[in-house]
């Protein structure tokens, strides 16, 4: 049995664009957006660690270095709210793995905070203000956007295009008119780095560049003879 041209486009189709309801002929697709836009923000991970004979040093080394770590950040204009303290632990330092012959050789304390700063361009001075007043860990940077909101209703504005346009090329190359839009659903995607510029501060030199904010959507459209 012959298909019709309509019947036919759709069956070729249905590898993920086209497919076939009880209520007509849909068309389904995704679509993409993406943006490109500069970080506004900072979020550094850091702390300070001792080892020492006994649990009590090691923690009283621990709360002067980081007291200080705190203080200096405050000095940086960095706010109490942007400052959370990610760990505090203090454990046995062993002399060996081996479970049958090692004894405790001393204690490690450790205290890591969570640190936003909001100022980029003082980034530089700031790591190198706290690693002067003892901050002898470090673990990790990531940029981000203090309010992402206007960058991801961009992303979703050319998500939809995207969808669309799509949706319009395979409806006229099947010779089918395109009806009205079915469902509309979106799956995000956080930013992510992108292409680095250059140092902020000559202090620690830090490389900004720019952040993607992604946005994906899967929109169905009614199929029109």
């Amino acid at each position: 049995m012959k298909l019709s041209l309509l019947s036919a486009a759709i069956w070729i189709a249905v590898a993920g664009v086209v497919a076939a309801q009880d209520d007509g002929p849909v068309l389904s697709v995704s679509g993409m957006g993406e943006v490109a836009v500069a970080p506004d923000m900072a979020v550094i991970s850091l702390g300070v660690v001792h080892v020492e004979e006994t649990a009590g040093d090691a923690m009283a080394k621990v709360s002067a270095d980081a007291t200080a770590l705190i203080a200096v950040l405050s000095e940086q204009g960095i706010e109490a709210r942007d400052i959370q303290t990610s760990q505090l632990s203090v454990h046995p330092v062993w002399s060996s793995y081996d479970s049958n012959d090692r004894k405790i050789t001393g204690f490690e304390a450790r205290n890591a905070v969570t640190v936003r700063v909001r100022d980029l361009d003082g980034l530089g001075g700031v790591l190198d203000q706290v690693l002067e007043v003892g901050a002898n860990t470090f673990n990790g940077l990531q940029f981000q956007l203090q309010d992402p909101s206007a960058a991801e209703a961009e992303a979703r504005a050319g998500a939809v295009r995207d969808a669309m346009e799509k949706a319009a090329q395979l409806s006229e190359a099947a010779g089918v008119g395109l009806g009205p839009v079915l469902s509309l659903s979106e799956g995000g995607q956080a930013p992510r780095p992108e292409m680095f510029a250059a140092a902020r501060s000559a202090d620690v030199p830090i490389a900004a560049g720019e952040l993607v904010v992604t946005s994906h959507v899967s929109m169905s459209f009614a199929l029109e003879p």
